[in-house]
């Protein structure tokens, strides 16, 4: 059965205040009150619809933290925000991210690494020359727009737009493919992320 519920503040927070994107269904059960048998306690790992919203949202949030802590901090305020966000939302202590960004070109396209993803969101690292900092450029909201979701157990995949807006009101639109794998503690991460331009001929 599909439910749709709507998407509590608290998950929509960003990433640096929410330690879990998503937590691991618990329940409790017991079986027969008149029976000696002890509570059971069920583990649920299966992602729903309603923890992809929630994950997705949490990362336009973190974007457009990232962006204003940085016009109203600086850079070292922002880039310490990006680590935190990066390492609650992306699955790279899991091991390689797919990572494809926006703006990136070879041999630097990829960022299977924390440290390439961290670069593309703040720059200010000398391995990754051409980068410049893609959540600094002055984000104030993000729309997000599925295509369509899959799910299967404890992976979900989404494609759609992500629709986000500057402090000028310009809107910048990108094809975002997004994989998400709920860990072992029940949270969401992001382990595929494909971001491109979209197509004109």
């Amino acid at each position: 059965m599909r439910i749709n519920l709507s998407v509590t503040a608290a998950a929509m927070a960003f990433l640096a205040a929410t330690p879990s994107i998503a937590q691991a269904q618990v329940n409790n059960i017991i079986l027969n009150s008149n029976s000696s048998t002890p509570s059971t306690s069920v583990v649920n790992m299966t992602i729903t619809e309603s923890e992809v919203l929630a994950a997705q949202k949490a990362w336009g949030d973190a974007l457009v933290a990232i962006s204003t802590t940085y016009d109203q901090k600086g850079k070292a305020a922002a880039k310490a925000l990006a680590e935190q966000i990066i390492d609650q939302a992306y699955g790279y202590q899991m091991g390689a991210v797919l990572f494809k960004p926006t703006l990136t070109e070879a041999p630097q396209t990829f960022r299977t690494t924390r440290e390439g993803a961290l670069a593309y969101f703040v720059g200010d690292d000398s391995s990754f020359p051409n980068d410049t900092g893609f959540a600094l450029k002055g984000w104030r909201k993000v729309e997000i727009r599925n295509a369509g979701i899959f799910i299967v157990g404890n992976v979900a995949t989404t494609m759609g737009n992500v629709l986000i807006t500057d402090k000028t009101g310009k809107v910048t639109t990108v094809d975002k493919t997004w994989k998400f794998i709920k860990d072992d503690n029940g949270k969401l991460r992001i382990v595929v992320h494909h971001s491109s331009l979209p197509y004109k001929n």
